[in-house]
């Protein structure tokens, strides 16, 4: 008994959190990247 109550408690969290992943809206990062690539490298 004590096995089915924790394996119920357990795929109500696991449907929870992809539930809870797939509708929560995550901001995307906003922080400006300024990266110096030298000549060299995109002669290959």
């Amino acid at each position: 008994m004590l096995i089915r109550f924790i394996l119920i408690i357990l795929l109500v969290a696991v449907l929870g959190g992809g539930a809870f992943l797939m509708t929560f809206d995550m901001p995307a990062p906003v922080r400006t990247v300024e990266k110096v690539v030298p000549n060299d490298k995109l002669l290959r």
